[in-house]
C-alpha cells in the first residue's frame, strides 16, 4: 500500500501556509467582480488549513476554497535547461462584505 503523503503531521502556521498573492491582472479583475482573490500557498496545506489562514492573517470570512497544483514549465538559461518548480495555488472567495485591500 502506498503511502498518502498528504496526510502528514505538520502543524504550519498562517504565515507558513500563505506565502504571497498573487496580483495579477486576472487576479485583480477576480477580485473586482467575483471577490476572489489568489495566493500561492504552501504545497502540504490543505484546504481547511489556508481558509483558517487567510481568516487569521486578513481578518475576513471565506467561503470557499479552491486549489490547484501547479507544474513547473521548462526554462533555458544560455546553454542549458532546467526547471521551475512546481507549486500550489489557493483560490479563495469572500463573503460579499468583506474585501482586502493589497495596495
Amino acid at each position: 500500500m502506498a503511502r498518502d503523503i498528504t496526510k502528514t503531521n505538520l502543524e504550519l502556521e498562517a504565515h507558513q501556509i500563505i506565502l504571497r498573492p498573487l496580483v495579477t491582472e486576472k487576479g485583480y479583475h477576480k477580485a473586482e467582480r467575483y471577490n476572489q482573490y489568489a495566493f500561492e500557498v504552501n504545497r502540504w496545506a490543505n484546504k481547511q488549513q489556508i481558509r483558517q489562514a487567510v481568516e487569521e492573517l486578513f481578518d475576513v470570512k471565506v467561503v470557499r476554497v479552491n486549489t490547484q497544483n501547479r507544474k513547473g514549465k521548462w526554462r533555458r538559461t544560455r546553454f542549458t535547461w532546467g526547471r521551475t518548480r512546481n507549486w500550489k495555488k489557493a483560490i479563495v472567495k469572500l463573503d460579499p462584505e468583506h474585501r482586502i485591500d493589497f495596495f
